[in-house]
């Protein structure tokens, strides 16, 4: 099977899913207009000065694109259990493009999530400048790359009878820590370990909407050192169940 087959192949399955659409799109859609639609009145969320609408479109930006690209652990999961990595692997396809093509659905329904929830937001009176829509999608997509070597990791170190309680689960709390949900208070220990983790920094990426300034040092460098213990896992996970089933 060709690369470019594949990656056909693997987009179409992606959108086809209902049940993928269901948690990576619909879920965030619901929750944001639950939110935030009885509240589009209140322009002064938690004494932020900033609208409920806006406050909770831009958390749970980050929120569903996290829970998208995580969602790419559950495809690879599958594979397995149908035993269709075991086919891949006898094809021409290189690990290199099967990997790359889940990063890439990954990624778009990830734009997909972005797209939807920017369309209510503004349906329930968000209004932005163009440069910052741009820059808040684009350190968005770029705070995603830990996420992606995430789902790949726990696509192969778990079974698809575990992996969607797993990823719902370790979604849900990222979201908490990183505050998807309300704001992490400038001090103590909340604090202190919400910084330690990418949520907090694609939850940040996502305020550059709020009008804050994104990543300084430390925000770049605890992504950094995320993103490279996180392939470094995934790259070991997918060696050690490729060898399994050699």
């Amino acid at each position: 099977m060709s690369t470019a087959t594949y990656t056909r192949y693997e987009l179409l399955r992606t959108i086809r899913n209902r049940r993928v659409i269901i948690f990576a799109l619909a879920f965030p859609v619901i929750l944001f207009l639950a939110i935030a639609a009885p509240n589009r009145n209140v322009t002064d969320f938690s004494g932020t000065g900033i609208s409920t609408s806006l406050y909770f479109m831009v958390g749970l930006a980050a929120f569903a694109t996290m829970n998208a690209m995580l969602a790419s652990g559950g495809r690879i999961a599958a594979d397995r259990a149908a035993g269709w990595n075991r086919q891949l692997r006898v094809s021409p396809l290189s690990p290199s493009a099967y990997i790359g093509t889940k990063v890439l659905t990954g990624y778009l329904l990830a734009g997909l999530s972005i797209v939807v929830l920017y369309a209510c937001g503004v349906a329930l009176g968000v209004s932005l400048p163009a440069a910052r829509w741009l820059a808040m999608t684009g350190l968005l997509l770029v705070g995603l790359i830990p996420f992606a070597a995430l789902g790949i990791a726990l696509g192969h170190l778990l079974s698809s009878d575990s992996i969607g309680p797993a990823v719902g689960g370790l979604v849900g709390v990222l979201a908490l820590l990183g505050g998807s949900w309300f704001p992490i208070s400038g001090h103590g220990f909340l604090h202190d370990l919400a910084q330690a983790l990418p949520s907090y920094w694609l939850v940040q990426a996502s305020h550059v909407g709020l009008g804050e300034s994104g990543w300084g040092v430390h925000g770049w460098l605890v992504m950094a050192l995320w993103t490279i213990a996180l392939i470094g896992l995934a790259r070991r996970a997918y060696r050690q169940d490729t060898g399994r089933g050699t």
